[in-house]
């Protein structure tokens, strides 16, 4: 079963799936996520927030504005319930 947010362009990147989360709980995990990424030497990774009223992704964009291994991030283009970040 293909999942909704599988493409062949992101299909490998590592992945966290905030959906169920507070937005503190999401900010602490988006944290500690990037964190073990820049670690691994990951260049990108995937932020799956969801689309509904916004808190989350706002929590989120705001959690990479503030974060010092954050190049850069932009929400997916076909998926806007997803925001994929590149790191230093």
């Amino acid at each position: 079963m293909k999942k909704h947010y599988d493409d062949i362009f992101t299909k490998y990147l590592p992945t966290i799936d905030l959906h169920g989360y507070d937005r503190e709980s999401a900010r602490v995990m988006v944290n500690d996520f990037i964190l073990e990424n820049y670690k691994d030497k990951s260049k990108s990774i995937i932020i799956i927030h969801g689309v509904g009223m916004g808190i989350i992704k706002k929590a989120v964009h705001e959690t990479l504005k503030n974060n010092r291994l954050v190049l850069k991030y932009n929400l997916h283009s076909f998926n806007i319930g997803m925001t994929v970040v590149t790191l230093k």
